[in-house]
C-alpha cells in the first residue's frame, strides 16, 4: 500500500514545480512485480493529472502575485508557455507531460481562463498516454 501512496504523491509532485521524477517511481513499482501494471499506471496518471490541476488553479487564481520572488514560475517560463499555448491552442495541453514546459503550460492555461471541462480531459489523456507507454515498455 505504501508503494501505491508514494507513487500517487510522487506523480502529483512531479506535475508541480518541484523537481521530481514520477517515471522512475513508476518504473521501480512496475519492476517490483508487486502490483498490476494497469493499477500502477492509473495511479500515476491520476496523481500527475491532479498535480496539473493544482497548477491550473494557481494560474487561475494567483497570477496577480507573479511579480513576487516566491512565485513558482519565472516570467520567461510563463512567456514561453503562453506563446506555445497561443501558437498551438488547446491541443498543446496534450503535451503537458513534457519536462520544463508542461508545468508552466498548465499554469498558463489557468491564467488564460481555459475552461476546466476542456483542460482536464486534454491533460489527462496526454499524461495517461505517457504512463501507458512506460508501462508497455517495462
Amino acid at each position: 500500500m505504501l508503494t501505491l501512496i508514494s507513487l500517487f504523491f510522487g506523480a502529483f509532485l512531479a506535475a508541480t514545480i518541484l523537481p521530481f521524477s514520477s517515471e522512475v517511481m513508476l518504473t521501480l513499482a512496475l519492476t517490483s512485480g508487486e502490483f498490476n501494471t494497469w493499477l500502477l499506471v492509473s495511479i500515476a496518471a491520476l496523481g500527475n493529472t491532479l498535480g496539473a490541476l493544482l497548477n491550473w488553479y494557481l494560474g487561475r487564481f494567483l497570477m496577480h502575485w507573479s511579480d513576487h520572488r516566491w512565485f513558482p514560475f519565472s516570467q520567461p517560463q510563463l512567456t514561453r508557455a503562453a506563446q506555445a499555448f497561443n501558437r498551438y491552442g488547446l491541443w498543446s495541453l496534450l503535451f503537458a507531460w513534457v519536462p520544463v514546459v508542461g508545468d508552466p503550460l498548465t499554469f498558463a492555461a489557468g491564467a488564460l481562463n481555459v475552461r476546466l471541462a476542456v483542460f482536464l480531459p486534454l491533460v489527462a489523456v496526454g499524461k495517461s498516454l505517457r504512463y501507458v507507454a512506460i508501462g508497455w515498455i517495462i
